[in-house]
């Protein structure tokens, strides 16, 4: 999984949006939406948000966890602790991303908030390379991983595939009674 399909999944995610129009409530594969009056919140999944916006049909109401006080409660819990915290929201990075790309101007200090997020996007990068790296250095045959996003774990996939292949190929080559070059690729 590549992260355009990650950022796919995410887009799946319901916001509130307060629309400038009116329409009956439309029904979709994957749910009911609506009705739609102006001036009253909808919750609607970000895709229509998104669509709604750039047709100016609507103002996107940010989802809670984006907020400075909150994010930065987050980031100083993700710099104290050595485990993994649980995120702000299992799609944070794509979702600011999006969000903040298409309707920064609905969101209140939405620069604060794309530092905030990157902060704690680099914090928790940065011990997931540390946990990496000893799991590796120690030659530990499985992990517990949790708290992380989908997101986070397809940054590091091809990285750990790759040194967990390579440590099965030296385990095998060095046992007895096996033969070198003759490991599977897993």
């Amino acid at each position: 999984m590549d992260p355009s399909e990650v950022e796919f999944l995410a887009e799946k995610e319901i916001v509130k949006i307060i629309p400038n129009f009116s329409l009956d409530k439309i029904y979709l594969i994957g749910g009911d939406l609506g009705p739609f009056n102006p001036g009253l919140p909808v919750q609607v999944p970000v895709w229509l948000a998104l669509n709604l916006k750039q047709r100016q049909k609507c103002r996107i109401l940010p989802p809670e966890w984006m907020d400075v006080d909150k994010l930065e409660e987050v980031r100083e819990m993700e710099r104290k602790d050595e485990a993994f915290t649980p995120p702000p929201n299992s799609y944070y990075m794509e979702l600011t991303k999006l969000l903040l790309n298409h309707a920064s101007d609905n969101i209140p200090k939405a620069d604060e908030i794309r530092t905030l997020v990157k902060d704690i996007w680099d914090t928790r990068v940065a011990k997931l390379r540390l946990s990496a790296d000893s799991f590796i250095s120690q030659q530990e045959a499985h992990a517990k991983l949790d708290n992380l996003t989908l997101m986070e774990i397809n940054t590091t996939r091809s990285f750990l595939l790759d040194s967990l292949n390579c440590m099965y190929k030296l385990r095998s080559n060095m046992q007895p009674g096996s033969s070198a070059g003759k490991a599977l690729d897993y």
